[in-house]
């Protein structure tokens, strides 16, 4: 008889600002509509069917926020406006964001949803703006076609399909009762099916950090030994104890028992942290078929037929032993098959995809049976959420037709993965350090984008271990601190992924670590304030091209005053958190140039308008070993500071001016250029005149933004 362990992997990382209680990504609450609740449902249908879930704790604290109505996200709040309400600058944000949606099987299949996305594409080659009636139609539809298939028949999702077009603000609040009722069912739902024996939850580390690279983040020098480390060291082993002791405290409080299993953030395993797990109270945890063959020195190479070389150590769950002697039962996936439904059987016919995959598990439960293996057993375990927009129906056609062979081939068996892992007959004293991409870390350690997150969170770690343990806020910064340690951030770091929202989770990761010292009360650091990606297209501010001689005096004095200066406009490099909110931006760009002798540099920073910065202090950080901060009050006075909290007198010859600009001189003598001869700059606003109170805005570029000196 042929096991086949199957485990869903449900997650996503934590959207939550925690200064404002904001969930900048709509992503919880959208797959909340579409997968996390149908998934488990569907399991209803096949009685025999054994399936294992695995549900990280990020994703359901958010589930639980949201199932409350006690969550709101920037796309919820704009979706339920009024749409004759909505400014042009929220409409635009609209426009560019509600049709995050795999468009041939989410958009085009729908005429109306399909010509609101032509209109989309007309407006932006100069077309007119959308009506008041094509924005609320717009905001029906980009929440509807999210709505679980499970209630394609349900009246009131069935009136709206039937309707198509001319929605009603009432319309939109029907939609909304849907919404929460769907995400009202998820965790119940789930320990329903926990309860009737037909599933097994597991879990991850609370805020899915990679636990080998906290325990000590150099292990990644085991398979890069020429890599570069950060230039502080990260090694708090302690850490991947707190994640875990947290998961299994939610997920008791949420399920009513503890979870035996631990499926490790990206199937990351190190010799490091099996000990942790074992000692947290888990029983078995899974990774890649890539580790088990670095472990072993072995290669699964697999014919046409699904043959698989060396079945025999594969299909099987092994005996991990720690560092300390703790053991932990650990089976590894099946790449292949795991990546087929991940990958490739989208554009199948159902009932093929699922025969073909059947034949697979077949043939390679024969390679392992010639081998010497009896009952073996398939590990199959992938994302639970994401490949199913591009799957017809949902994947729900799909999904039946594989349940259904499954449960009714005979000589199969599902099994959840506390069954399949319970009788280890294998044993491993060394697990090679890696994930199940490429069996390394390099996604999350590789690139000098990583780098320089590991650096900062080192030293936001060093900076909360410094402070007296009763110092106020400290719970407040160890909880951000955690939430920073999560994959998701160094995800999108380097070139090896990208999307549209990149920098929304670059904004985050920098946005956890300055609660951090917003919390303590302690100065930000400057690099805080600057995105760390430098793999995308930088926008290259313009440069000046004739010397400058202006009036400071916070006006536009004549037509020619800044006429020769550079421009950089921060249109182009605000991140997508700004975008989303569907507020207008506060500054439009910053003007720079130099005196005719190169002795001054002259900046003009253009907000959007007076309003826009009113009450606000702007400040110009110009880092570096000689580090100048200048601050422009909200009255026009200006002061100089050597590092948050610390004034000094500004240089001679410095003066600022508030009024329809900001406008500023400072003598090139005080600052400090790098090799390229280049000055870096940093522009932000000041929510108050305090030292280090909290920073609303940062203007920069992928790198900081770089002022070329002008040379007659």
């Amino acid at each position: 008889m042929t096991r086949v362990a199957l485990l869903w992997h449900m997650h996503q990382p934590y959207y939550v600002d925690r200064s404002t209680g904001t969930h900048i990504l709509p992503w919880v609450r959208l797959h909340g509509l579409k997968d996390y609740w149908g998934m488990v449902a569907l399991t209803r249908e096949f009685p025999s069917l054994r399936v294992t879930f695995n549900l990280v704790p990020s994703l359901l604290a958010q589930l639980d926020d949201f199932a409350r109505d006690a969550a709101r996200d920037p796309h919820l709040d704009l979706g339920l406006r009024s749409a004759d309400s909505l400014t042009a600058a929220e409409a635009q944000v609209c426009l560019d964001e509600f049709f995050h949606a795999q468009h041939g099987r989410m958009i085009a299949p729908h005429a109306r949803y399909a010509e609101l996305y032509e209109r989309r594409e007309q407006t932006r080659r100069g077309g007119a703006p959308f009506t008041v009636d094509e924005l609320r139609d717009l905001q029906v539809w980009h929440k509807l076609v999210w709505v679980d298939p499970f209630y394609e028949d349900d009246p009131r999702v069935r009136a709206l399909y039937r309707q198509e077009r001319g929605f009603t603000e009432a319309d939109k609040q029907v939609l909304r009762e849907v919404e929460l009722e769907i995400l009202r069912r998820v965790v119940p739902e789930y320990r329903l099916a926990l309860e009737r024996g037909q599933v097994e939850l597991s879990t991850s580390p609370f805020y899915h950090p990679i636990l080998p690279l906290l325990c000590d983040v150099g292990v990644y020098r085991t398979t890069h030994p020429n890599w570069p480390p950060p230039d502080e060291p990260f090694a708090y082993p302690q850490d991947a104890a707190t994640q875990l002791q947290r998961s299994v405290e939610l997920h008791t409080r949420l399920f009513g028992r503890r979870p035996t299993g631990l499926w490790p953030s990206e199937g990351s395993v190190s010799d490091a942290m099996v000990d942790i797990v074992a000692q947290a109270g888990f029983t078995w945890m899974a990774t890649d078929e890539e580790i088990l063959a670095c472990s072993r020195g072995l290669t699964f190479r697999r014919d046409s037929n699904g043959v698989v070389h060396h079945a025999d150590a594969l299909y099987r769950a092994y005996a991990v032993e720690g560092r300390e002697g703790s053991t932990v039962s650990c089976g590894f996936r099946d790449h292949s098959l795991s990546d087929l439904i991940g990958f490739s059987y989208a554009s199948w016919q159902p009932d093929d995809a699922a025969r073909d995959f059947v034949r697979r598990i077949g043939a390679a439960a024969a390679s392992a049976e010639s081998q010497g293996v009896t009952d073996p057993t398939v590990f199959v375990i992938l994302d639970g959420e994401n490949a199913w927009e591009h799957f017809e129906g949902q994947g729900r056609p799909f999904l039946r037709a594989l349940y259904r062979a499954l449960t009714t081939e005979p000589g199969i068996r599902t099994v959840t993965m506390q069954e399949a892992c319970a009788s280890p007959t294998g044993r491993l004293d060394r697990l090679h350090p890696g994930s199940w991409i490429n069996s390394d870390f390099y996604i999350w350690a590789g690139h000098a984008d990583d780098r320089r997150a590991w650096a900062q969170l080192a030293r936001a770690r060093r900076t909360l271990e410094g402070v007296p343990a009763d110092r106020p806020g400290i719970e407040a910064a160890r909880e951000s601190i955690l939430v920073a340690e999560g994959s998701d951030w160094f995800w999108w770091y380097g070139d090896d992924h990208s999307s549209d929202h990149d920098r929304a989770f670059d904004d985050l990761f920098r946005l956890h670590l300055r609660n951090v010292y917003a919390a303590l009360g302690e100065p930000v650091p400057d690099d805080l304030l600057i995105s760390n990606i430098t793999t995308d297209a930088a926008v290259q501010p313009t440069a000046p091209c004739e010397s400058l001689a202006p009036a400071i005096d916070g006006q536009d004095s004549s037509y020619f005053e800044w006429l020769g200066a550079g421009w950089f406009e921060t249109r182009d490099t605000a991140g997508a958190m700004h975008q989303v909110s569907g507020r207008a931006r506060p500054l439009e760009g910053l003007r720079y140039g130099y005196a005719a002798d190169g002795g001054m540099l002259y900046l003009s920073l253009v907000p959007a308008s007076p309003a826009s910065i009113a009450g606000q202090a702007v400040v110009f950080t110009f880092p570096g070993p000689q580090r100048l901060q200048l601050v422009v009050d909200a009255a026009g006075s200006l002061s100089a500071e050597s590092a948050p909290g610390k004034p000094v007198v500004p240089p001679d010859g410095c003066r600022a001016a508030l009024g329809t600009t900001v406008e500023l001189q400072v003598p090139l003598a005080s600052l400090q250029t790098d090799a390229n001869d280049q000055i870096p700059i940093v522009v932000s606003l000041r929510s108050n005149a305090a030292a280090g109170s909290g920073w609303s805005a940062a203007i920069a570029g992928p790198q900081p933004v770089k002022v070329r000196r002008w040379r007659a």
